[in-house]
């Protein structure tokens, strides 16, 4: 007799622990399918993303760059991938981009690189953290040339139109000024209280004029610069003497605090800083209520001059404040109590003092009132001045 083989017997717990291993197994390679579609996913998410993207590794190398950048940049991958942050400041298209961000790779936001005369990008460098590392830097670069385009044009519109609009204004302000003189002949109180009236509505034309004009300068880098090495009290003396009138009138306290001691002196282009002073004091003044009080301080320290305007006026809505410096900005209160007004007054100031390299900011309450306040530095030595130019 030919002997039977022993069948080999498996345990129950051999065939459990091969179950467990086999369906270990089947998990892993599922969530490797998984794995690799979301990867597919994501590298699909940046090749046909419509913003540029570039990704530099913690050692401030390129390892990634998606097809709409290489087009900003008129690059191949192939040609990019692997340089240092330092190597790609040699390509013409990308230096822009590089010089704006800087070699330690800051992290900024939304600001513009002009590539070339039809390429605008607005790139915001983020850093990518795992836990409390840095793991690298995004650059994410969106094209912004057709917006910059409309928006120059409108400028440019706007400026054509106030240039064409302030000459037939001045000519009807001198005929207007002509007849309240007398030197058309005499006419009745009450002639003149309209023509008056008129008047005084072309005046706020040819203001807004201004305004726009101003703002048309700014936008267009245009707007500074004559300065001269100069004392800033006599300017704040004269403004504030020029609304002592307009005060009274309204029963409204203006007052002036200046140092006792002289003030040293700062890089200022007169006419501008006149105007940005005005221009806040005359919002502090206009929405004031009668009885109220507008003190204007000048302070300083070694570096910095200190200008303060302060009010018990209307106050500006808490929800409203981030725009307060926005063109054409009015507060929802403001509008209630005086519907005249261009809204460009606090966007020419600041736009002024940052010209000056200084800085302006305001604290507000709704009903209580608002302070203003900026800084300009101190110049005093002519020879600090000359470093300028």
């Amino acid at each position: 007799m030919v002997p039977q083989k022993k069948k080999l017997k498996i345990s129950t717990g051999e065939k459990d622990f091969r179950k467990a291993l086999l369906n270990i197994l089947e998990d892993v390679d599922r969530e490797r399918k998984r794995a690799e579609e979301e990867k597919d996913k994501t590298l699909s998410i940046i090749t046909n993303f419509s913003d540029g993207l570039l990704f530099f590794d913690k050692e401030k190398k390129l390892s990634l760059i998606n097809p709409q950048a290489g087009k900003f940049f008129k690059v191949k991958s192939g040609d990019v991938i692997g340089k240092a942050f330092s190597e790609l400041a040699a390509i013409p298209t990308v230096a822009p981009v590089i010089s704006l961000v800087g070699g330690a790779l800051a992290e900024i936001f939304r600001q513009e690189a002009k590539i070339r005369e039809d390429l605008v990008l607005e790139t915001s460098a983020i850093p990518i953290m795992s836990g409390k590392e840095k793991t690298g830097t995004l650059l994410v670069l969106h094209d912004v040339t057709r917006e910059k385009t409309i928006e120059k044009m409108k400028t440019e519109f706007v400026s054509l139109a106030a240039h064409q609009l302030r000459t037939p204004l001045s000519a009807i302000k001198w005929a207007l000024r002509m007849f309240i003189d007398g030197d058309l002949g005499q006419l009745s109180s009450e002639q003149i209280e309209m023509i008056q009236k008129t008047y005084q509505s072309n005046e706020r034309m040819v203001s807004l004029i201004n305004d726009l004009l101003d703002t048309t300068r700014i936008e267009e880098g245009k707007y500074l610069f004559k300065p001269v090495l100069t004392d800033i009290e006599p300017i704040m003396q004269f403004v504030v003497g020029s609304y002592r009138e307009e005060a009274k009138r309204r029963n409204i306290i203006l007052e002036f605090n200046r140092p006792q001691e002289r003030t040293p002196k700062a890089v200022v282009d007169v006419e501008k800083i006149r105007i940005a002073i005005q221009n806040i004091i005359d919002n502090a003044v206009k929405y004031t209520p009668s009885g109220g009080r507008v003190t204007v301080s000048l302070n300083y320290d070694k570096k910095e001059l200190e200008v303060i305007i302060k009010d018990t006026g209307l106050g500006i809505p808490k929800d409203q404040k981030e725009r307060i410096f926005s063109k054409f900005f009015r507060g929802s209160n403001i509008i209630k109590v005086e519907t005249d007004g261009s809204g460009l007054g606090l966007f020419i100031a600041k736009n002024i003092i940052e010209a000056h390299g200084g800085r302006i900011g305001f604290e507000s309450e709704e009903g209580k009132g608002t302070t203003f306040y900026f800084f300009l530095p101190i110049k005093e030595e002519f020879a600090e001045f000359l470093k300028e130019f």
